[in-house]
């Protein structure tokens, strides 16, 4: 896998999985798995962007999972070819969608793999349906566990914070539960 940091490389067409990713649990693998079998179908690249920090502990000064590399090291296990991870800082948080929409262009997305809460751009002015009149778009369904619930990045640090560490690392998908950052 070749990794850009802060620099979304030029490709004349890939599969994209775009998220944060934090801790890459079993909700994100199957976001950026779809990614990969699409790109093997397309016969192209497959291409994940994700950022550093997480917005939401940029934010909200939620406890980071996992650390870039630890994050980058689960995603190349998942076969992507490429990984773009963007600092995600003042700078970036003021652009505006459609700055990231043109971002994108470079790579030549032949499809966009995102949640359905997907937003960008500053405020989060854009979402699905704004990048759907640009890209292709591929919605992930929600995963849940066993009992019905989502399966999501904020359950997992509540589960570590309550000293739930098999519970969350059923969740994380991973061996080992991620500490807490």
């Amino acid at each position: 896998m070749k990794a850009h940091d802060n620099r979304t490389p030029d490709l004349p067409g890939a599969v994209v999985a775009i998220g944060a990713f934090d801790g890459v649990h079993r909700g994100h693998q199957k976001v950026i798995l779809q990614a990969v079998q699409r790109s093997k179908e397309l016969m192209v690249p497959s291409l994940v962007y994700t950022f550093d920090p997480p917005p939401r502990s940029y934010f909200q000064g939620a406890k980071v999972l996992t650390t870039v590399e630890e994050k980058i090291s689960r995603i190349a296990t998942l076969g992507v070819d490429h990984i773009v991870v963007a600092n995600f800082d003042q700078s970036y948080i003021n652009r505006s969608a459609d700055s990231f929409i043109e971002e994108l262009t470079r790579v030549s997305p032949k499809e966009i793999n995102v949640g359905r809460d997907f937003r960008f751009g500053k405020n989060r002015t854009g979402d699905v349906t704004k990048l759907s009149k640009h890209f292709q778009v591929s919605l992930t369904e929600t995963v849940r566990c066993a009992g019905g619930d989502t399966i999501s990045s904020t359950r997992i640090r509540k589960l570590l914070l309550q000293g739930k560490h098999y519970e969350a690392a059923l969740l994380l998908g991973w061996e080992q539960p991620a500490p807490v950052y």
